[in-house]
This record gives structure tokens, sequence and C-alpha cells, in this order.
């Protein structure tokens, strides 16, 4: 038999704006019930405990997930609920699990704001905050017609996807990326558009259901019920339905006496003894959210995963070049174009031209690395032509923020209506762990043969980063072809190592990286010299250059 949860109490405190979930009910029909209905709403306020956080109500129509940007600012820095560091270590590999909380409790408890205050407390960069909200059933035209009036149970199990939201915990926990559905509760139904995740340091799963589905529980490293008392979450719900969705009292009441109240007896409130622990007054109970956080804390210390630079440079010395490495002939044009390049002072009109020349060639050179098959056409003068044509769905290009754009011309200079995606890497100066900021990549990427873009690579570090994103993105490792200017062996090592089918092409690979990660003799800062910008101070690495344009 399982332990009782432990319950963490406080002095009350001011209570949090409503944040829960309900199935909006139908408009007001007269002007003169919408104003009344809104004095219902301003006198509703009333009844509630002041609200000590100085934030709005949240007025809501869509799930959580898409309606909330992918950032959450704080007074101590901006928190990144999209993105991760890396899931994985030097050897492409994931070291641990992210860790996971699951918090349950009844409709208009407050759990989305305790997750909120956690978040904050936590003091962590990457977080996943998901909502159950997301996961409702798609409903058939009898149960679209139940919810328009009132009649359909949002607040029963079996109005959730479990299957759903299982898988993308799980994947979530991986490092994956996931799609999450889009729910639009005015129309009871999924939207078109999903929005992909990631997973991150701490992954918060928040919903009334929590706690319904044995599997689910498995994948929860802590359970948290927000215990909140019954009239306060009646009062919030009156006032959000009256003041945000245009419903009247009766309707609420109703609704709530039918479903809500009855649900929360029979399938969520029994779920408390499975939590473990217990927040009584949700928000307004700090001990409880200090308590989580000091608990959340030490777990992350045991998980903390740290990019090893060290290990990138010693692993692989003295070993012979991979065989998935292809160099572009040195060609006496091909050492010219570098010797202009690498030279300090050429200006930046030759070094952009030349480097352009170099980018074409290297191109060109990539794809003939592609899948071909035999066809066969016929000429002008009806004669047969035995040739090849690509065997492959498509080409997609995806470059590496900021220099791998440059060489986007070439590749659309010879891959007629080739797709292009980008990816944004920045290296943690305190940690020296690389960083995903920002991705656009086209649909159905899957299928395609990618070609990843990057001017220079000297540790890997943002290439194996670049890497692990496509082959979350289901890209086959076979597909990726590598793409970069200059390389230095150590990036080509690590790269080959930890994706051994990864088909790496370059015009040169230089031997060395000094003390700063620089390759030696190296071209200098690549972007900056491109885009004619103000060198970046030593310590940095052009893989490091930050672009939001």
């Amino acid at each position: 038999m399982a332990a009782p949860p432990a319950r963490a109490d406080a002095d009350p405190s001011p209570t949090s704006p409503p944040t829960a979930r309900d199935a909006p009910g139908r408009q007001a029909e007269k002007s003169e019930t919408a104003c009344e209905d809104r004095s219902n709403a301003e006198s509703l306020d009333r009844l509630l405990p002041p609200v000590g956080t100085g934030r709005s109500p949240r007025k809501r129509t869509t799930s959580q997930c898409k309606s909330e940007p992918p950032l959450l600012r704080t007074s101590k820095r901006t928190i990144y609920t999209a993105g991760r560091p890396p899931w994985y270590n030097e050897h492409g590999t994931q070291s641990k699990e992210a860790f996971a909380i699951g918090l349950g409790g009844g409709s208009a408890s407050g759990k989305t704001t305790v997750a909120r205050m956690i978040i904050e407390a936590l003091d962590v960069p990457w977080v996943v905050l998901l909502s159950m909200d997301s996961f409702y059933k798609v409903l058939t035209e009898q149960q679209q017609e139940q919810a328009a009036h009132n009649n359909f149970n949002f607040d029963h199990p079996d109005a959730f996807d479990f299957d759903l939201i299982i898988s993308t915990l799980k994947k979530l926990k991986q490092g994956k990326s996931v799609k999450v559905p889009i729910y639009d509760f005015t129309t009871h139904s999924r939207k078109k558009d999903w929005k992909t995740l990631y997973g991150a340091n701490v992954i918060i799963f928040e919903g009334i259901m929590a706690f319904a589905d044995k599997t689910l529980l498995e994948l929860l490293d802590m359970k948290i019920f927000v215990d909140t008392d019954s009239d306060i979450r009646l009062v919030r719900r009156l006032r959000r339905d009256i003041s945000e969705r245009g419903r009247d009292i009766e309707g609420v009441i109703k609704q709530y006496n039918k479903f809500v109240k009855p649900s929360f007896d029979q399938y969520i409130q029994p779920t408390m003894r499975l939590a473990d622990i217990v927040v009584p007054r949700g928000s307004g109970n700090t001990v409880a959210i200090d308590l989580i956080v000091q608990h959340v804390h030490s777990q992350l210390e045991e998980r903390k995963l740290r990019w090893d630079m060290a290990a990138l440079a010693s692993a692989h010395q003295c070993h012979p070049l991979p065989r998935t490495l292809s160099v572009l002939k040195s060609t006496p044009q091909v050492r010219g174009m570098h010797t202009i390049i690498r030279d300090k002072e050429t200006s930046r009109d030759e070094f952009i031209f030349y480097s352009k020349r170099l980018m074409r060639l290297l191109i060109e050179h990539a794809l003939s690395f592609l899948p071909f098959q035999d066809c066969v056409v016929q000429t002008p003068q009806g004669q047969d032509y035995a040739g090849k044509c690509y065997a492959g769905k498509q080409i997609t290009g995806v470059s590496i923020l900021r220099a791998g754009e440059t060489m986007e011309p070439a590749l659309r200079a010879v891959c007629k209506d080739v797709r292009i995606g980008t990816i944004l890497i920045q290296t943690n100066q305190l940690t020296g762990e690389p960083e995903l900021h920002y991705l656009r990549l086209p649909k159905d990427i899957s299928d395609d043969h990618v070609i990843l873009m990057d001017c220079t690579v000297s540790t890997g570090a943002a290439a194996m980063m670049a890497v692990r994103v496509l082959l979350d993105h289901d890209v086959p490792e076979d597909k990726i072809f590598l793409l970069s200017l200059l390389m230095a062996e150590m990036g080509v090592h690590s790269v080959a190592y930890a994706f051994p089918r990864v088909r790496i092409i370059t015009t040169a690979v230089d031997k060395r990286v000094n003390d700063l990660f620089r390759i030696i003799p190296g071209i200098g800062n690549f972007g900056d010299r491109y885009f004619g910008t103000d060198a970046v101070p030593d310590g940095s690495d052009e893989e490091e250059v930050v672009y939001t344009g």
C-alpha cells in the first residue's frame, strides 16, 4: 500500500488568478444579459482572496501550448520553454532523461500558476510546460452537439487521449521533438496546426487527470497534487466564464453540478493519495513550493550534463580521418582560392567573391554523393540516351546560422526549387554547452536528403547538435550531408564518431585547434569577415555567434 503523500503547509497568503480550463458555454444573447454578467463577474471578484502576484487573468480560448510564447521571462533570467541544451554527450548518445513533474488537482485549482512559480524558483533556463488541455479527443458530431449545449463531460478520463499523452511525454523525456495538438475550446476541436516542442532539463505536465493512468504515472518522477478549496475553485470558474466567455451564472453552475463536481469526487480527488506532495491552497503555499524546488534541484545535480570539450579534443588524436569524410580535390585553383580567403589582408569584396566560388564547387561535389538510378530518355534526334536521375524524393538545405546561411545561394543555384531550413545554435559562455535557440524546418523533412551547411567546423559541437536536431525530426542518419568550407580534424572526428553514417564534405581540413578552440591555421571568424561585422572578443568561436535576423 502506497504511503500517504506529504502535505506542505504555510500561513495563508494571496491566491493567484484563475488558470484552469473549461469548455466555453453559449454566448449571451442580449446586451442587457451581457451587462448583467459583467456586473456579476465584478461581484465575484470580491469573493476571491486578493491577488498578490500582480498578474492579470489569462484569457485563453486555445490550449496553453499554443497561446503562450516559448519564453518565460523572470526577474533573474529568460527561461526557454520550447527547447533545451544538449540532450546527448560527446558520443552522440543520451546521458539521462529529463526530470518530469506531474501536477494534478481539480479544475481551477491553480495548477498552471503553481507550475509557473516552480519554474521561476528553479532558475533553470530550459523547461517544457505541457498542458493536458492540449490532448482532448476529437469529438464526434453527436459529441459536438452535446458540447454546444453544455451536455458533454470534459472532466471525465474518457475525454482525454491518453495514448497520445504517453507517447508525447516519453519522447520529451528522451529529448526528442514532439508535435503537440492545439485545442480550440470555442469549437471543441483540434486545430490543423500542431506545435513542436523539445525535451528539457525539466518537464512539467499539468492537468486534472494527470494521475489517472498507470502508464502515465510511471513516467512522472515527482507527483504534486494542488488542493484548493471547492468554493474558491467554483468562484474562479464563475468569474472566468462570465467575464471572458460570455456565459451566464445559471449555465456555469449547471455544468459544475452536472459534470465538474461529480468528476472531481469520483476521478480526481482519489488520485491525491498517489501524489508525493500535496500543496494546500495552491500558489499561496510558499513552503510547499520551496520544498519542491529543493528536491528538483537535487535531482538535476545528479542528472547534470556537461559538454566535455576536453573529451572532444583528446578522444581521437592520432586517428586516421574517417571514411565518411570527402575533401574536395586540392587543385591549383582550389588552393589558390584558399590562399585568398585565408589571407588576413584580403578585402571583404574579394573574400566574399572567392568564398562563393568555393561554396559552389563544394555544393557540386556534394551532390555527386546523392543516390542516382539508371534512366533512359529520348533525344531530339529520336535516339535513346541511357543516363542517370536522382533516386530520392527531394533535397532540403539546412543552414546553421549565421555563417551557414551564406551557403544557401550556392545551393539554390544548382538545386532547382530546393527547400531551405535554418537552425540557430549558441554556445553558453558559462557552461561551454551549445544550446538550441531557434529552428525552422520544412514539413516532411524526414523523407528528404538533407544538406546541412556551416562554413567552419572546429570542435564539432554545433554541428553535432544540428545533426541531433535532424535525427529528432526523423531524418535518417545516412541521408544527412554535413558541408563546410573548412573543418578541423577534431571536429571531423567528433562528428564521425558520434554519427558514423553522416557524410562529411569539405574543401579543406586543418590539423589543429588552439586553446580557444579556433581552427589553426584557419580562416578567422568567417561570419565577421563575410558580413563586415566587428570581430567578437577572444574566447568565443565562429560557431558561437548569435544571429537573430
